[in-house]
């Protein structure tokens, strides 16, 4: 059995929204006095939640009491993260997954059926394209997919069976930035719902529910954990709107393991202190590559020289570690030797955590393709994806600047 979970007491964005974000994340979603008066919530490691008596299962069901039974329906620890992460997006609630994409299967299968329509804006993660191409059209849904930002495209694409508008902002690898007035006014005036996934600028650069947006996704295994060391994702909108969400999740069992939500929990703690020291390399390392003879173009929207960068100065607070870039003249080989050449970013996948990653799209996510689906989807092979971490932001470009005499 699968219970609501909405708070007795007045909401927590309502709660905190007179609160700075680090007070929030600190605090929100805590008791002031906990289990054993520690000052660090505890880690339930329990698969099941026991009853006194048989009248105390028959009144947890009929009072719908906000109490745990069953791990796959939720823990006493992810109760406090979700009301962390609610209170930080300012939404009334969140439900927290497994995975970024857990969490974003979860809504789509609650939210689509058969016949049903979904628009996406082309430049997203590339499994979640996978996903709706591949899975939910073998259930009868359509995914239409339009240019990044192109409004009157979106607005053309929509029929009576759409059902939702989605989009990354800033994307990847591309770091567009959705305008997110046009995007929710869409929306709005064909009675369409809207999710963007918040995860490259996290809630310290971006205030998606603020401008009306229906959901938004993280993956915390990016910023939000910020320590490369879990996986996790979550969904933030309306009590009522993640009700069904949550339910489904029951069902598919994608929840977060107790050590993952306490990681989770202690990492969104330092989350605005962190994204400063991000915000501030990514700028800081953007600027050193636009002016490097080597580099033929740096996508970054705190640059002016982006094509939204007017756009992301009106939305975003900062903008985020990540940067990408094309090698003037290199072919992949060539790409590849810049990236071995850095000794400070390890190459692998993901972003947001404190130690710094860089890889070739090319070869990390898109090396099965052919060069025409590279093209279609704007993959040139002298890509290099960089996301800056923590580290002292003039060790980084000193590593970039020797990296790029190879």
């Amino acid at each position: 059995m699968v219970h609501s979970r909405h708070r007795d007491k007045q909401t927590v964005a309502d709660e905190d929204s007179s609160r700075g974000l680090s007070t929030i994340a600190v605090h929100a979603g805590e008791a002031r006095q906990k289990y054993g008066d520690a000052i660090t919530d505890a880690i339930f490691c329990s698969s099941t939640f026991t009853f006194t008596d048989s009248q105390s299962v028959i009144d947890f069901i009929e009072q719908k009491q906000h109490r745990e039974e069953y791990g796959r329906y939720g823990s006493p620890g992810e109760k406090f993260v979700e009301a962390k992460i609610a209170a930080l997006e300012g939404g009334q609630e969140a439900v927290l997954f497994a995975s970024g994409m857990a969490a974003i299967v979860g809504l789509l299968m609650t939210k689509l059926g058969h016949g049903d329509e979904i628009i996406f804006f082309d430049e997203c993660y590339h499994r979640s394209r996978e996903f709706c191409t591949k899975h939910l059209s073998r259930y009868g849904v359509v995914t239409r997919q339009v240019p990044t930002c192109d409004y009157a495209a979106m607005e053309a694409a929509i029929t009576p069976k759409t059902r939702l508008l989605i989009s990354e902002s800033p994307t990847n690898p591309h770091l567009s930035c959705i305008d997110m007035e046009r995007f929710v006014q869409i929306g709005r005036e064909h009675g369409v719902e809207t999710l963007i996934d918040a995860t490259l600028a996290t809630p310290c650069n971006l205030r998606s529910i603020e401008a009306g947006v229906d959901y938004v996704l993280h993956s915390a295994t990016k910023y939000l954990g910020g320590h490369n060391d879990l996986l996790a994702g979550v969904v933030i909108g309306q009590s009522d709107s993640l009700e069904p969400v949550r339910n489904l999740r029951g069902v598919m069992g994608a929840v977060s393991a107790p050590h993952n939500i306490y990681l989770l929990s202690r990492g969104l703690k330092t989350l605005e202190l962190r994204m400063d020291r991000h915000n501030k390399n990514g700028l800081a390392v953007a600027e050193f590559l636009q002016d490097h003879p080597r580099v033929e173009r740096v996508y970054y929207p705190g640059l002016s020289t982006h094509p939204y960068y007017e756009v992301a100065r009106r939305t975003m607070r900062g903008y985020g570690g990540l940067v990408t870039f094309l090698v003037k003249g290199a072919d992949w080989r060539e790409t590849a030797d810049v990236i071995d050449a850095v000794t400070i970013p390890r190459i692998g996948p993901s972003l947001g955590g404190v130690e710094s990653l860089i890889e070739q799209p090319m070869v990390m996510s898109y090396y099965g393709c052919t060069p025409q689906e590279r093209e279609q989807y704007g993959i040139p092979d002298n890509m290099i994806r960089l996301a800056c971490g923590i580290e002292n932001t003039e060790d980084l470009i000193a590593d970039l600047a020797q990296a790029l005499t190879i």
